[in-house]
Formats: structure tokens, sequence, C-alpha cells
């Protein structure tokens, strides 16, 4: 039997999604409590139990009760939203002890003001998309991301003010806080309400940060997006909530991985962590280039896996839900282009950036100009959108720090993305005029080294820390090719 014999026999086995027996059993009861026990047990590797149970519960609820499918969504999603705050999973409750601490006020006051915060903020979501239907043609329904952006911007500037009272300014921060991850699926919450068939509004703020999405960023997109993909007969639902299984069940099989290699290269063999490898290199220790590039390797394969881990997660609650969503990361060591590697490597984070920078941008400007067209709208995406994403992630840190020093810690990433956005956008131009790797072994080994070495050098500005200046990181980047800076 050959190797590609093999290799397809397992597949078949694997494609359980496909065989007829496994998709009967997955419409009795007892497929769905065993459905259920399992996807518990594979969520609880990376969420609470109460997190795991109360969204896998949802979604088979969700899922097998068509007619209960928005009160449903809706009660899941805020109930997960405020059992975080009040349990102390959020990363809400974590900015604003950070920010009493720094104001000197009781920490213990966290809860009691998030949860003010998150009512007050459902309120005024709820309000507003009920206008926002009443009044299409307004500018704040138009523009949505960029109105949002601005009152951010807004109160952010006002929660700076020293003339502000304390307690004023920390409960400014903490409405910041709450809707700080809005930001990010309001838009298409906005765009499906002006278009014909949107969904209701109390549909909406059910897709709004749903359970199976707890983040800043969408999986599933949108409402217009999960209505095209949602299950419509039993059969095609069951084939969906089989493919669930198969990805949570993935997902923990990259826990496992991830966590053998932390085990084996940091445990055993001392590798360090990036800005441990940076260290090391500023101070001139001896092998510090072999496990600069070492570290450089492990950082980028245990991100890698991260991304893929909470997309495999969060992707397989919606499928239970009976949402066909695509995967959000799907073979990125396949990629043979970097506009590839940007589309494989996390596709609803690529389609967030499409959405609210590269369209808007690639309908407005140089029209006349294809290629310059498609590279500035794609660097707008890849650059700009990165960034402006990343840096509104993590605007805890201009409360804790002052605006200024935020920017400051900030300007390493921001230099990946530019690099980053360069090279994608040159790599979409390529493509966009025929350009394409060859396909012989050789040829595919030097896509691989292209592609992954581009992003593991990069990776050395994108590692999370802040420990190091943009010098310290080109400096240490410099050493590791063996330049004597």
């Amino acid at each position: 039997m050959t190797s590609t014999s093999v290799k397809q026999d397992w597949r078949d086995h694997l494609a359980i999604e496909a065989s007829e027996p496994w998709i009967a059993a997955m419409q009795t009861r007892l497929g769905l409590v065993v459905t259920g026990t399992l996807a518990i047990g594979a969520l609880q590797t990376r969420l609470e139990l109460w997190e795991a149970s109360l969204a896998v519960v949802a979604a088979l609820l969700a899922s097998h009760r068509p007619g209960w499918r928005a009160p449903v969504l809706l009660s899941a999603t805020w109930l997960t939203a405020f059992l975080g705050l009040g349990l102390g999973s959020s990363d809400t409750i974590d900015h604003l002890q950070a920010l009493l601490e720094i104001a000197k006020l009781p920490t213990t006051m966290a809860v009691g003001i998030g949860t003010a915060m998150l009512v007050v903020l459902l309120g005024l979501m709820t309000a507003g998309l009920s206008w926002i239907r009443k009044r299409p043609q307004a500018w704040v329904s138009r523009q949505p991301f960029l109105a949002l952006l601005l009152f951010e911007i807004s109160l952010a500037v006002l929660a700076n003010q020293d003339v502000v009272p304390v307690l004023t300014r920390v409960l400014i921060w903490a409405f910041i806080f709450s809707l700080m991850p809005y930001v990010w699926y309001l838009p298409a919450a906005i765009t499906d309400l002006r278009a014909k068939g949107g969904d209701s509004i109390v549909t909406q703020l059910g897709y709004l940060r749903p359970f199976w999405s707890p983040g800043h960023l969408p999986f599933g997109k949108g409402p217009a997006f999960l209505r095209k993909h949602l299950a419509s007969n039993p059969r095609e639902l069951a084939i969906t909530q089989l493919k669930a299984l198969k990805l949570l069940l993935w997902a923990n099989m990259l826990i496992a991985i991830r966590s053998s290699l932390s085990g084996l290269f940091e445990d055993h063999l001392g590798v360090p962590s990036v800005a441990g490898a940076i260290d090391a290199a500023l101070n001139g220790q001896a092998d510090a280039i072999l496990f600069g590039w070492l570290a450089l390797m492990l950082s980028t394969a245990k991100f890698s896996l991260q991304v893929a881990i909470w997309a495999h997660l969060f992707v397989g609650v919606a499928r239970l839900a009976g949402y066909r969503l695509p995967r959000g990361c799907w073979r990125p060591l396949e990629s043979r282009t970097l506009i590839e590697y940007f589309n494989r490597f996390h596709y609803y984070f690529k389609e967030l950036l499409v959405d609210l920078f590269f369209l808007p941008t690639f309908m407005r400007v140089f029209r006349s100009r294809p290629r310059l067209r498609v590279f500035f709208a794609t660097f707008m995406a890849a650059g700009v959108g990165n960034a402006v994403w990343h840096f509104m992630r993590d605007f805890h840190l201009a409360a804790e720090l002052g605006f200024l020093a935020a920017l400051e810690s900030f300007s390493s990433y921001a230099v990946y993305c530019l690099v980053l956005a360069i090279g994608i956008s040159i790599s979409q131009v390529r493509a966009n005029t025929g350009f394409r790797p060859g396909n012989s072994v050789p040829e595919r080994f030097f896509s691989f080294c292209s592609v992954w070495g581009f992003v593991v050098c990069l990776h050395a500005f994108s590692d999370g820390s802040r420990d190091h200046t943009l010098l310290e990181r080109l400096t240490f980047i410099a050493r590791l090719f063996g330049f004597p800076v």
C-alpha cells in the first residue's frame, strides 16, 4: 500500500461528517447528549466550566429549537458578558482594577462599576440601533466604524483631563473598556439594519459579541454572514455539528502540541522568551545568536498555534449552534505567498480588516491606477487596520500609562505592521498580475522558507512584550544576522 493510499484511507476514516451512520446518530437524543458532553470537555481546556457549559447548552438549544434562536442568542450572549464580570474572568475587570489602583480607589469597586457600565452600554446600544433603523441615511448610520472610533477617542481625551474629578475619569474609562470590544461588532449590525431583510434588533443584540466569540474579533463576521451560513435542515445541521466536534477535538490536539513545545524547548533546553533572547543578545552572552533564532522560531510557532486554537474553539461552538462557518485558520504552513499567508493564518481577522479598511479605501482612491489602488487598499488593511485594531485592543494602556507612553510602547508593533503591510501589498499586486509560485518540490520549499522566514524575523517586533525599545529590537535582529552592532 502506498503512502498516498494510506493517507487517503485515514482521511476517509476521519471524515465522519460524510458517513451516513454518523449523520443519523447525530440526529438522535443520545447523539445530542454525547455531542454536548464531548464539546464541554473539549472547551474546558481553555474556558471555565460555567462558560463552556453555557456556550454548549445555548448552541445546542438554538440549533435544535429554531423558534427560540433569537432569545437564546440574546440571553446566552449577555449572560456570558455579565457572568464574566461577576466571576472575574473578564479583561475589563483586570483593566478596571489596575486603573482603580492607580487612582488609589478600592479595587473591590471594579465588579460593581463594570456591571453598571455594561447595563448602561446595553441600554445605549438598544436605543442606538432603534434610532439607526429609523434613520438609515444619517452620517452615523453610513459611517458607523468611523463614528465609533471618534466617540471612543473623544471620551478618552475627556478622561485624560486633570480638571475632571478622579472618580468621573475612572467611570469614563470603565465605559470605554466596556464599549471597546463592541466597536468591531457594531458596524456589521448597523449595516445589516440598513439593508433589506436585516435581522430584528433583538437578534442584532444577540450577535454583538456572541457567546461563541467573547473577544474583540467577530468570529462569524456579522448577521448577514451568519444568516447565509445557517444550516437549513436537520441533515445539514448534523453534518455541521460533526464538523464542530472534529474542530474542537483538533483544537485540543494543538493545545497538547503547544504544551509539548513549551516543555521541550523552554523547560528542558532552556530556550528563552523573545524578550529574554533580546536581553541575552544585547548583553553579548555566549550562544545568544543560536538561542535568539530558537526563541523567535519557538515563539512564532506557539503564537501560530494559539491563534489556531482559539479560532477552532470559537468556530466549533458556532458550528454547534448551526452556523456552517469556515475555519478561522486553514493550513497556514502551506502558504506559498504572503497574501496567501494573510488569507490562511487568521481568516476572520483578515475579513474584518477587509470590510473596515480595504473596501472603503478601494472604493474611493486611485481608480485610474489599478495596481496602486490594490496596493494602497491592501496596505490600509494589513498595515493601518492591523495597527489600529491592536492599539485599540490594548487601549487600557492609555489609561494606565498615558497616551504618549502607550504610543511609545506600541512603536515596535507599528514597525511590524508597516513592514508586513508592504510585503503583503506587494504580494497582492503580484498575484493580481498573474504571478504564481512554481509547484516543484524545490520551489515549494523555497516558498515555505521565504514566507515563514519573513514571518519569523518580523516576530521580533510583535512578540507581545513591551520591555524593549524599537532600537533594541533592531539591534537584536542585526546581531542575529551577524552584523557587529
